[in-house]
């Protein structure tokens, strides 16, 4: 799949393989192999040995490695080529060169989540082979000693998304929502992030997965808005058209195509 068209991102601890195959059968649209949080320093090595010979071209994910500062950021590199390695996330990101030597293993989504990736998100963005960016609101808050709601943070969200635009890379994807046995919080979150221009979510859990995927699909709704749209604007060969009121517009018709493009079968 088109990395743009992926709504949802579940993390997986790279130090429990028996979980694998549950996250693969999540449904959701990336897996999130990950080094980093999930994984104690002591189990750092093991899981890395766990990880590398699991991986398989047939099942492609996302690998999330250790920072850029950390011990163990070199040997996380050496998995990056490895051809089960759909992209690389990188924890952290802070320093677009740092970026740049893993765009030149693999595709790369830098986790902003610190003030210092915030100074650089710009350059970061720009880097050779980053597929999009991704939002690490809770080590972010942690570092700025923040404690905000999700409307609080909008600041920062709009800046991933203005510079991701501006680097003409994929819409970013947004922080996980912190609580699990709530369907209807988790969609409330990823809904207002796909209102300020996000594409996809993280998940923490595979319940979280569903809601997202809702939440980044057009629904029945959106969709016959969309057709509606692009009918009046083929039926008026060219001219100015109202539609429910409104008028039809060059914005909002390739709003409607976008609409459109996001439709799953």
């Amino acid at each position: 799949m088109n990395h743009s068209a992926q709504r949802s991102y579940l993390f997986v601890p790279g130090n429990r393989p028996e979980r694998f195959a549950k996250a693969l059968a999540s449904g959701a649209d990336a897996v999130i192999v990950d080094l980093e949080d999930a994984v104690p320093p002591q189990h750092k090595d093991a899981a890395r040995a766990i990880v590398a010979g699991w991986l398989d071209a047939s099942r492609a994910i996302v690998l999330r490695i250790n920072a850029a500062d950390t011990p163990w950021f070199a040997d996380d590199l050496v998995l990056c080529r490895h051809a089960g390695v759909a992209a690389v996330m990188l924890a952290k990101a802070e320093r677009a060169q740092d970026v740049v030597a893993i765009g030149a293993l693999a595709p790369v989504v830098p986790l902003i989540e610190s003030a210092a990736g915030f100074d650089n998100l710009r350059a970061i963005a720009a880097a050779p082979n980053v597929q999009r960016l991704a939002f690490g609101a809770i080590d972010l808050q942690l570092e700025l000693d923040m404690r905000a709601a999700f409307d609080e943070l909008i600041f920062f969200r709009s800046q991933l998304v203005l510079a991701s635009r501006l680097a003409r890379i994929g819409a970013p994807i947004d922080s996980p929502s912190t609580v699990i046995d709530a369907a209807d919080e988790v969609e409330s979150e990823a809904q207002a992030a796909r209102r300020l221009g996000f594409g996809a979510k993280l998940c923490i859990h595979p319940a979280q997965v569903a809601p997202v995927n809702r939440s980044f699909s057009p629904g029945e709704a959106e969709l016959a808005w969309a057709t509606r749209v692009i009918e009046a604007a083929e039926a008026s060969g060219g001219a100015a058209v109202a539609l429910d009121g409104a008028m039809v517009d060059k914005p909002v018709i390739l709003r409607a195509q976008a609409v459109l493009r996001q439709r799953r079968s």
